[in-house]
């Protein structure tokens, strides 16, 4: 992966290129059909790529979960817009709050639901001492940063001794699965079709292992998928953008090249659900929050404080519990942060509800 991401631009074109014409011709041989699925810049270069060479198939999106200047370019783009299977608030009080990593997050979800099947997973993610199934390994990777056990581990007689915390809110990382991934399996399984990704291993965590392990094209038992831009860098990604004037949504701001010559977004480097906390705790200030306050700040406002009801107490409470309790600075306003992607239209608290 390390080398193919390496190769010169041109190259990495003619491969996605390649890459996307064997999906479909494998999937016209199984007797499927192929559609985009879009969210981000990423994927709406991916969409518009995908026409420029000739291959014109249905894009679809959960488009409400993105910001309003992406929802806006998917209209134009004639995307379909599917609905989320659960909304925002029913994620945060039902599922989780996602924090940490979508990997964290899973091991948290885990040990806040212990059964008697799960115990010997629990068992390792506390110690890293691994069953059977894990060759009864010894100080295996299963096992949660220290900093995070303390947090969120809760007690277990083998770490006798040990004060582990019980966070007072529920963590999990199955939003995605539930908002997203989910409709949008249904509607390909309606349609009889696969999709194409926009992703790419330069993201890192749970997608470079998995594109780096299975590649462009996937075609397994119960996934078949094609992200041609696998081996893309960032600076391929806003390259390919510029070449094909795709529309940037205003939340991106323009791109832009330093002196160096490298190209960047003016705006957010990364958009997603406004309501997620993955990797909040690496960023610096202004982090994604601050930026949400500034761009609506009713919004913000309801997510800090009122988006959860305690199920003990009945007191409402939000993401700045959460942050509090991983150590993130939120509720002083950021006087520094850049106004230049504010975004006119606030969302009501119904509307947010929804």
């Amino acid at each position: 992966m390390t080398a193919m991401q390496q190769l010169p631009y041109e190259v990495k074109l003619k491969r996605a290129e390649q890459r996307a014409f064997e999906f479909i011709s494998e999937l016209d041989r199984r007797g499927l059909n192929a559609h985009v699925s879009v969210g981000g810049l990423d994927s709406i270069v991916l969409l518009l790529f995908l026409r420029k060479i000739g291959i014109d198939v249905p894009a679809v999106s959960v488009s409400s979960l993105e910001d309003k200047s992406i929802q806006r370019i998917h209209k134009e783009l004639g995307i379909i817009t599917i609905a989320p299977g659960k909304s925002k608030v029913e994620i945060l009080n039902e599922v989780g709050f996602p924090v940490i990593s979508k990997k964290i997050a899973g091991r948290i979800d885990t040990l806040q639901n212990p059964t008697d099947k799960n115990k010997t997973v629990r068992h390792a993610i506390i110690t890293g001492e691994c069953g059977e199934q894990g060759h009864f390994a010894k100080n295996s990777r299963m096992k949660m940063p220290q900093k995070w056990l303390k947090l969120f581990a809760g007690y277990e007689n083998e770490n006798e001794g040990v004060n582990y915390q019980i966070a007072p809110f529920k963590v999990s990382n199955k939003c995605c699965l539930y908002m997203k991934e989910q409709p949008c399996d249904k509607w390909a399984k309606e349609h009889n079709s696969k999709p194409f990704l926009g992703l790419m291993a330069s993201e890192g965590g749970q997608r470079e292992e998995a594109l780096t392990e299975h590649g462009c094209n996937y075609f397994g038992k119960t996934v078949i998928r094609s992200a041609p831009f696998t081996p893309f860098l960032r600076q391929d990604l806003l390259q390919l953008a510029l070449d094909l004037k795709a529309p940037i949504p205003e939340i991106y701001g323009t791109i832009e090249r330093k002196p160096d010559g490298t190209l960047y977004t003016t705006g957010a480097q990364r958009t997603g659900c406004s309501m997620c906390g993955f990797g909040i705790h690496m960023e610096a200030r202004p982090h994604r929050f601050d930026m949400l306050r500034e761009r609506n700040e009713k919004e913000w406002e309801f997510y800090m404080y009122r988006c959860c009801t305690d199920p003990e107490t009945k007191e409402k409470f939000g993401w700045g519990r959460v942050l509090d309790y991983i150590g993130v600075d939120w509720e002083d306003r950021y006087t520094d942060v850049c106004l230049s992607n504010q975004i006119p239209g606030q969302m009501t608290i119904d509307q947010l509800i929804k």
